[in-house]
């Protein structure tokens, strides 16, 4: 069987995906900070689908962390087929209203930690001739969003980037933008959420599904829903002044993830 690694497994997306490859029979390896919440989930998802669920505890906004994962990823003895690159968070408030420690944090979570975890994966990935990356993004990577949109529009032009380097190999990389999903992001937050219209809201297993779909397909970015794929071409129409007032007066308050 197949492993996955997956990061910010715990809970949202990248629960949804721990259960979606579950399901499908591939083994797991659980990226998160709670060691606890890891192994309760690795001995749910053993139980139920007979895979074996490995747990590792790394914080990626740390240099430790990071470290953590890139020795796993590159590990040769213990191959990782698949790579999730899920983790990340919002910050509340507008620019200067964030502390410039939670700005880089994020930068380094989003940003560097996507850098190197992808770069410790592709390697043996390309020498076994086989293997894929979905790097995590947002739709607020095509909105002028502040640090938030612009970490996730950096995942989004590092992946096509690479993809196309990449093209041949028998590797993939997508960058995966989702809109308002129901996770426990903007909780976590601080975040409002009770003016976003439910139309807006997206099921995080349906995403999941929609995702390794257009995995498989060899999509290099896939928004996972009609909707919003409707409403980011409608975005490319209005004035980018018009459009960065509107995002930074209601993103910023409840940060698509």
């Amino acid at each position: 069987m197949t492993t996955a690694l997956i990061t910010g497994a715990t809970a949202g997306i990248g629960a949804a995906f721990a259960r979606r490859l579950a399901a499908d029979g591939h083994n797991l390896v659980l990226v998160a900070r709670d060691t606890k919440r890891l192994r309760e989930q690795a001995t749910e998802l053993h139980d139920r689908h007979g895979i074996e669920a490995e747990v590792l505890t790394a914080d990626l906004a740390t240099e430790g962390g990071i470290e953590t994962v890139e020795k796993r990823l590159s590990d040769p003895r213990h191959p990782v087929d698949l790579l999730v690159n899920n983790a990340g968070f919002g910050n509340k408030g507008r620019y200067l209203e964030v502390s410039m420690a939670d700005e880089l944090t994020m930068l380094k979570v989003h940003c560097e930690a996507v850098l190197r975890l992808t770069s410790a994966a592709v390697p043996g990935m390309r020498e076994r001739g086989r293997g894929g990356v979905v790097n995590v993004a947002s739709v607020a990577a095509f909105l002028p969003r502040g640090t938030y949109g612009a970490s996730k529009a950096w995942v989004v032009q590092f992946t096509q980037g690479a993809a196309k380097d990449l093209t041949g190999s028998g590797v993939r990389l997508m960058a995966l933008c989702p809109g308002f999903v129901r996770t426990e992001f903007h909780q976590r937050a601080g975040m409002g959420t009770d003016n976003i219209p439910s139309w807006m809201w997206l099921d995080a297993d349906k995403v999941v599904a929609a995702a390794l779909a257009d995995l498989a397909r060899g999509k290099q970015v896939s928004i996972p829903d009609a909707r919003y794929k409707t409403l980011l071409g409608a975005a490319k129409l209005v004035p980018r002044g018009l459009l960065g007032g509107i995002t930074s007066k209601t993103g910023r308050k409840y940060g698509p993830q």
